[in-house]
């Protein structure tokens, strides 16, 4: 197995699901209490990724911020090197192609938080992100929880935004979706049952893991 694959892809996926949860839960809180009627808008924004093809999210974001572009150049002049094929450049298309992956797990639990709670916070001169961090969060940790295990899953099996993007340089955006497709186009295929078995069973262990997260009794006593 490609060791500086499986390193460089679960610091991915841990950097990714970091940055989405201090992102992705203050517009779950939004989507989850807000009553603007053209909310629908930022929903279907962030769950564009799962129905735009990795290829078409990695192609934009080339386009977007390379090295031509003026944001490209920004980007270039503050990370000290250019967009593509970078690990700065994963992160980014990670970000966002795994936002709904976060956004929507974390939406649901904190729509299910009850109401009365939340308005009760805000009678008492609770702010918004107060009311989120000591109401909303503590009773909606299961759905939370649940996003972030997704999120980390999803991030550690991308492939084609990955290959767009960062391309495949060893040890520095060869993931361990990018080093499968290399050992099979190499024919090498004990190397490709290798990593392929590592990721179906992370896959299997994190899909029973949010299940189990979300299964009635966790959240029996929100109903209290």
């Amino acid at each position: 197995m490609d060791v500086a694959a499986l390193t460089l892809s679960v610091e991915l996926a841990s950097l990714t699901t970091a940055i989405l949860l201090a992102l992705g839960l203050p517009i779950a809180w939004w989507l989850a209490t807000t009553r603007w009627p053209a909310k629908f808008l930022v929903e279907a924004v962030v769950a564009l990724p799962l129905v735009l093809p990795p290829t078409v999210l990695g192609f934009y974001l080339l386009i977007g911020l390379g090295p031509r572009s003026p944001p490209g150049r920004l980007f270039a002049a503050l990370a000290g090197h250019p967009f593509p094929f970078s690990f700065a450049g994963l992160l980014v298309a990670s970000v966002l192609y795994s936002l709904p992956f976060a956004v929507q797990p974390f939406a649901g639990a904190l729509a299910g938080v009850d109401r009365k709670l939340i308005e009760a916070s805000h009678t008492l001169g609770v702010s918004a992100s107060g009311t989120l961090l000591r109401v909303a969060l503590p009773l909606a940790w299961p759905g939370i929880l649940a996003g972030a295990v997704l999120t980390f899953a999803h991030t550690l099996g991308e492939f084609g935004v990955v290959l767009m993007v960062g391309g495949d340089i060893p040890g520095r955006t060869r993931t361990l979706s990018v080093a499968i497709f290399d050992h099979v186009e190499a024919l090498e295929y004990p190397a490709a049952h290798a990593t392929a078995g590592l990721l179906l069973a992370v896959s299997f262990a994190v899909l029973a893991l949010v299940y189990a997260l979300l299964r009635r009794p966790f959240f029996q006593w929100n109903e209290r």
